[in-house]
């Protein structure tokens, strides 16, 4: 169905519509438009107004008979009925009327028995441009007799009237599986457009194709070796996977099929910008010119980004299409992992900088997901903040987060890969006492690991958790490789320890049901209080 056609169905009469716009045409637009300037980098600065994230309490799935016994129904997916869905719908493309409309046939998913075509409706060109740099790109080819699967719908203007649409406040984000659309409104935070899709997919390719959808990023080395990084937000997951020796497969989402090929669901890359420079993060800084699109940074009068200025939002970030990065692996699609990293910014201390981990240990860790936020980064956070994600994604997640983790385990078991525990945070006491781990360091261990260094090392392993810590990785001074050793206090050390050992605990209470014996034996241990 063409865009006409396809607009006309949903009762939209656009003012004027804009049919598959290339990036050049869209910045002009919304330049002319005053939505957006341009930066001495020659990319496109704007802002996504309130909204500067994400917002999960505001996301949705539409419950019926495709959903309601296969999600995992709670705080992440929130349910949503079905006739409301169509009445919002409805609202929506009401909304549009008489509004220029942009419109993108892209796709998801580099392997081509797993690609999902997708048609993007927006309301700013910005937002359609953002479409354009995230996803996959047809052809002209294949432009001209697309099908698409999916709709999103993406009306950032339009809000909701909870007590009439059935949302919790003015904006949403919600998935109907049933009618394959995706409908989000009242935010103009564009990763919403991206982590609609990559929900979808997550339900999609586990539950009806037996494919692992991941959260992570995803690089190969020369010789053919593929490694995998999981972590949330600022642990460093597309810092490191941005390798110069070493060819991007992408930064975000991928899947593992049983034909033992990982593969690239986007075509490119959303970054987080704050603190940015060209020294530490060289590929991320080379890949900020025209086609790209920085949200939510500070200007000066020159046109110039203040990467460290987080007045806005600690939450800066920078969309482009996969090709400004010039170290990339050819059709984003790359062999069974050797190594895989799960990353966490650490800001107890607690965890070893780096540590080798069993199978059962890997399954724990990533249904745990674990990372913690430092003090003075959200209101009324004065210490670390632990935060579990499941499977490094929770917010993405619609199935239980053990269907996951068992898909994983045994894709592991097959490859025969090496999984580590990357402690990306602090070392020598919590955050605003020790330091934070130098990214040189860090990118020295994961080396190390990829280059079977640490095969041939011995091991101690950690009191607490269990973990097997290398006694030596080359370029990595010895002394911070056991954390106990870097802090001035073993007994302060181990108070902490105890601490975040019984968060973890207290979190995985909620998947122990449905977890293994051999699962729920890799739990740290804990002394009894009259140690």
């Amino acid at each position: 169905m063409n865009h006409q056609d396809h607009l006309r169905s949903l009762s939209i009469g656009p003012k004027t519509l804009f049919s598959n716009l290339d990036p050049d045409t869209l910045e002009q637009h919304s330049l002319s438009k005053d939505m957006a300037v341009r930066t001495s980098h020659g990319a496109l600065a704007l802002n996504t107004g309130k909204f500067t994230g994400r917002s999960p309490e505001d996301r949705f799935i539409v419950k019926d008979a495709l959903t309601q016994d296969s999600v995992w129904w709670g705080p992440m997916n929130k349910p949503f009925d079905p006739e409301k869905f169509q009445q919002l719908k409805k609202r929506v493309c009401n909304y549009l009327n008489g509004k220029d409309v942009y419109v993108r046939d892209a796709y998801a998913g580099a392997h081509s028995s797993y690609r999902m075509n997708i048609r993007v409706i927006n309301e700013y060109p910005w937002s359609n441009q953002f479409a354009y740099n995230m996803f996959l790109r047809p052809s002209e080819a294949e432009l001209e007799n697309f099908e698409y699967e999916w709709t999103v719908i993406n009306a950032p203007g339009f809000l909701a009237n909870p007590e009439l649409d059935g949302t919790r406040q003015e904006n949403f984000a919600i998935l109907d599986f049933t009618d394959k659309t995706i409908l989000i409104g009242g935010t103009g935070y564009t990763g919403e457009i991206k982590k609609g899709i990559f929900s979808a997919l997550n339900f999609i390719l586990p539950f009806q194709k037996d494919v692992l959808s991941m959260h992570c990023s995803a690089n190969v080395g020369k010789d053919g070796d593929t490694a995998i990084f999981f972590g949330l937000s600022g642990t460093g997951k597309t810092t490191l996977s941005a390798d110069p020796l070493r060819r991007l497969i992408g930064d975000d989402e991928h899947g593992w099929c049983s034909d033992d090929t990982i593969f690239n669901f986007e075509g490119g890359c959303y970054a987080k910008v704050i603190d940015l420079s060209a020294e530490k993060e060289p590929d991320i800084f080379n890949a900020i010119k025209p086609h790209a699109i920085l949200e939510n940074v500070v200007l000066d009068e020159s046109g110039s980004v203040d990467f460290g200025n987080s007045s806005i939002t600690q939450n800066t970030r920078v969309s482009y299409p996969i090709h400004h990065i010039k170290n990339i692996q050819p059709n984003s699609l790359a062999s069974n992992p050797k190594n895989i990293f799960f990353l966490t910014a650490d800001a107890y201390g607690v965890l070893p900088p780096i540590s080798k981990l069993t199978p059962a240990q890997a399954a724990y860790h990533f249904i745990s997901g674990y990372t913690a936020k430092v003090a003075g980064t959200e209101e009324g956070v004065t210490e670390p903040k632990a935060v579990f994600s499941a499977c490094f994604g929770a917010p993405f997640m619609p199935l239980h987060p053990t269907a996951y983790a068992d898909m994983l385990a045994e894709k592991m078991k097959a490859a025969d890969t090496n999984v580590w525990l990357i402690n990306t945070g602090w070392s020598g006491g919590s955050y605003g006492v020790g330091n934070r781990m130098k990214l040189s360091y860090t990118r020295a261990m994961i080396t190390a690991a990829m280059n079977g260094h640490l095969d041939e090392v011995s091991y101690t392993e950690h009191p607490l958790f269990g973990l097997a810590m290398p006694n030596a990785v080359p370029g990595v001074p010895t002394s911070l490789l056991n954390p106990v050793s870097t802090w001035k206090s073993e007994e302060e050390y181990e108070a902490t320890a105890q601490l975040l050992a019984r968060k973890f605990i207290e979190n995985f209470k909620e998947f122990a049901d449905q977890a293994s014996d051999e699962v729920r034996s890799a739990a740290p241990r804990v002394y009894s209080n009259a140690r």
